[in-house]
């Protein structure tokens, strides 16, 4: 008889189901995922059916009904993202003398004002609700460490991104990128203030005034400042496109930016590493601890700095196509540490209740900025 595992999740991505079919794909699990409704800003498409895998809308259930549902489930672990829905809360509370359950977050430590309250007042509360800990990295882990989990009760890699969608594209580019490698800047995200946006057209505008500089930026995404996107021969805005699309735009793209003021995350980093792209990263961009060297296979700017963006561009444009591959290969290597494979063995081993699984992102990778997560 087939185990059973219970996801009490937000809102769908592409990366966490390519993570649930690998899980119940390899390892012969009946996995039931509750969910929230797609957010309209980020409008994803996805194929839903894979054997062994059901799917629940939070909006058809109260709390009572969800009780229900779980008793009907009748799991054998939990899995609960985050400490925000007091329904979720409720289910984890009366499940954790029985079975193991298990907190996913990715709030990294920033010391802010609500975190340190969430630290003098949360310890016992999560206590109540949690077993285990599975946080998306290091700076999580830091939080964690805080909230009072033990460094045996926390495992790192609670995202991956579909690594071997990524890394195909990497591999059907990777000959004519060699050769030629794609003076395009590519942005993915939602056009808003906290992603940097604003200070990545003002630092591209200024760039792509020097000479001989050929360098393009293409935007991909939605958001409240589409309106405000420069008028400029050199930035182009491709709006939101489908996981299935985004093809083409690798193929023709070559360094990867993410400006943003902070990122709890990012897997969006995770995917353009394993999709060979060099990266630029603001030094608040969680998954930067993980995926990207400074000097490495990439480059740190400073957060909200249209000039430290400048600086970073600048220095950029004065490297080699053979050098810039050379950066994108070493990008692949980083993506790789954890992967829907890496994702499900830890799955599996929480769900067959094995000594808690410790998996942590190499140390090396994890670069000296971390401390600057902790900026308010």
């Amino acid at each position: 008889m087939k185990k059973k595992a219970l996801f009490l999740a937000h809102a769908l991505s592409g990366y966490f189901l390519a993570c649930l079919k690998k899980f119940a794909g390899e390892y012969d699990v009946e996995v039931h995922v509750i969910k929230y409704p797609v957010a309209e800003i980020a409008p994803f498409k996805f194929e839903m059916q894979s054997e062994n895998i059901f799917f629940y809308e939070r909006k058809n259930y109260d709390r009572k009904s969800l009780d229900q549902l779980v008793n009907i489930i009748h799991p054998e672990i939990i899995f609960c993202s985050g400490w925000a829905d007091k329904d979720y809360l409720h289910i984890c509370q009366a499940a954790l003398k029985a079975v193991r359950v298990v907190l996913l977050f990715d709030n990294p430590w920033r010391a802010t004002l609500k975190q340190n309250i969430m630290v003098f007042t949360g310890k016992h509360f999560l206590k109540k609700h949690f077993s285990s800990c599975w946080v998306s990295g290091f700076p999580q882990r830091i939080y964690a460490l805080k909230l009072g989990f033990s460094d045996h009760e926390i495992c790192e890699g609670c995202y991956s991104c579909d690594f071997d969608f990524f890394y195909g594209e990497y591999l059907k580019n990777r000959a004519a990128k060699s050769k030629s490698f794609p003076r395009k800047l590519l942005f993915v995200g939602r056009y808003a203030a906290l992603k940097g946006v604003e200070e990545l057209w003002d630092a591209f505008i200024k760039f792509s005034g020097k000479s001989n500089n050929d360098w393009e930026l293409w935007c991909i995404g939605k958001g409240d400042l589409k309106s405000k996107m420069p008028s400029h021969p050199r930035i182009k805005d491709f709006g939101f496109v489908q996981p299935e699309e985004i093809g083409r735009y690798i193929q023709q793209t070559g360094i990867f930016i993410l400006p943003a003021h902070y990122e709890h995350w990012g897997v969006v980093v995770h995917e353009f590493a394993s999709a060979g792209f060099p990266l630029i990263c603001s030094s608040t961009t969680s998954a930067a601890t993980a995926f990207l060297k400074a000097g490495y296979n990439g480059w740190i700017h400073a957060p909200r700095n249209a000039e430290s963006i400048y600086g970073t561009l600048d220095e950029i444009s004065g490297y080699s196509d053979r050098e810039l591959f050379e950066m994108s290969e070493k990008s692949t290597n980083l993506a790789r540490q954890i992967t829907p494979v890496v994702w499900s063995k830890t799955a599996s081993s929480y769900l067959n209740d094995e000594l808690l699984p410790v998996f942590r992102f190499d140390k090396e990778s994890v670069s000296l900025q971390t401390h600057e997560i902790t900026e308010k």
